[in-house]
């Protein structure tokens, strides 16, 4: 499905969420300022946007993305080219959930719009928790459910009816826009994504709501 819709997937991501989604990722790095990481793992790295902004806002050393789907990894390709960034950023293929890495071996993990879609959500957090050095951080960004009225209703009536023909209209895969809606619903967001992260070892977890609740950063320490 993700390669699918791989060469449209920036242009609906920017169209869909009217550009906001552009201002969230900015703010979800901002997260990392103060650490100050050299490397980082972005994980379900997709076409690279999270990363770009990571590279360009926190200077790092280092940034390898992972994601399973080839088509993704393909666009971010061509962007890292672009822009000269060999030397800084690398993508692989691979599995979010089976991370090819050393334990300890990141300053700081980012998955953005990424998590929703684990098979094992649990067992992918455990992975990242592994691969994160003692002292670093980890920086998600994640759809969640308003609550408030008349957001919750506007919301809901967005995404079950408008996304999914906009996607189909676009898109070559007319199921991945119906999809974002279903996994977003089945998502444990808020509180409960907080407690999830200390179950599998992290602390000082935050949530931090964004737009009236459309969407959330989640910070967390090992």
């Amino acid at each position: 499905m993700f390669n699918n819709i791989s060469g449209t997937y920036d242009f609906l991501n920017h169209f869909l969420s009217l550009g906001i989604d552009v201002i969230w990722r900015k703010m979800a790095i901002r997260e990392l300022a103060a650490l100050k990481p050299r490397k980082i793992l972005d994980v379900a790295t997709g076409t690279g946007d999270f990363a770009f902004e990571a590279i360009k806002i926190l200077k790092p050393e280092q940034v390898i993305g992972v994601d399973i789907s080839q088509g993704m990894l393909d666009i971010a390709q061509e962007k890292i080219r672009k822009r000269k960034l060999e030397s800084i950023y690398e993508v692989r293929l691979g599995d979010s959930e089976k991370l090819l890495f050393d334990n300890d071996s990141f300053d700081a993990l980012t998955v953005a719009f990424g998590v929703r879609n684990y098979e094992n959500l649990e067992k992918g957090l455990l992975d990242m928790y592994r691969v994160l050095k003692p002292g670093g951080k980890v920086v998600i960004l994640e759809f969640s459910k308003p609550k408030v009225f008349p957001v919750k209703q506007a919301y809901n009536f967005y995404f079950k009816y408008i996304t999914p023909g906009i996607g189909k209209l676009f898109s070559k895969d007319s199921k991945a826009y119906t999809y974002l809606p279903e996994s977003v619903a089945a998502f444990p967001d808020g509180e409960d994504f907080k407690a999830l992260l200390a179950k599998v070892g992290f602390i000082d977890t935050k949530w931090r709501p964004l737009t009236f609740g459309i969407c959330s950063i989640y910070t967390a320490n090992k």
